[in-house]
């Protein structure tokens, strides 16, 4: 394994808490967390879909989709404004706790974000976090047009930073994006926060750590 020149980091459940918009939800329902999985669930889908489809549409839509549906789904009463709530909410949320903490440690080599968000999506959730200024680089889906686990989407990162699959390090709490990276080459690295089983996809992380604060002494940097 080569020695690592760059840290890449997934954006949505690996810095960013998707589940605090429960706090945006109670408004409109007396079980915000069933609403908040339901429209995460779909999210993700309607990303695998439309790839698999060749229909891209930019994830602030597919996220809107997602939540019409869990709605509906729910049979939970919500007005446009309602709406409009809950998808701002999706453009502030709120970091984990220790993600501050764990950037300005790696803050020794390259990092950067890869997302399915929008390239405003991206912009906004890192400036109202507070982590501006942290990455080399916000690489969106929007370039390639098609979402995670593309292998065109894994590419974006090498051509960014400039050097191979082999010397990033990819990190994210989704198992199945950890796969589509490991499968192009990346070294990976799953924040396993939910003590979760691994995927069976014939592909295994290299490294498990259950916060990201936890990265620098797991990967010896």
């Amino acid at each position: 394994m080569a020695a690592p020149r760059a840290l890449v980091f997934d954006a949505y459940g690996t810095l960013f808490d998707v589940h605090s918009v429960v706090e945006a939800a109670r408004e409109i329902t007396a079980d915000p967390q069933t609403l908040s999985n339901l429209w995460r669930q779909k999210q993700l889908e309607y990303t695998w879909l439309r790839s698999l489809m060749g229909r891209y549409e930019d994830f602030w839509v597919v996220t809107e989709q997602a939540l019409r549906f869990a709605l509906r789904r729910l049979g939970i009463t919500a007005a446009e404004a309602q709406v409009e709530t809950l998808m701002s909410a999706y453009l502030t949320l709120a970091p984990f706790p220790e993600v501050p903490a764990a950037l300005r440690a790696l803050a020794g080599m390259p990092l950067a974000i890869l997302s399915n968000g929008s390239p405003f999506m991206l912009e906004r959730a890192v400036r109202t976090s507070g982590l501006a200024g942290a990455f080399a680089h916000v690489l969106s889906v929007d370039e390639v047009k098609v979402y995670k686990p593309s292998p065109r989407v894994y590419e974006l990162a090498p051509r960014a930073l400039g050097v191979t699959p082999g010397e990033i390090v990819f990190v994210s709490s989704n198992a199945w994006d950890v796969a589509g990276a490991a499968a192009c080459g990346f070294i990976t690295c799953w924040c396993n926060r939910s003590n979760a089983p691994a995927e069976e996809l014939q592909v295994a992380p290299d490294y498990e750590v259950d916060r990201l604060d936890a990265i620098r002494e797991r990967l010896g940097l």
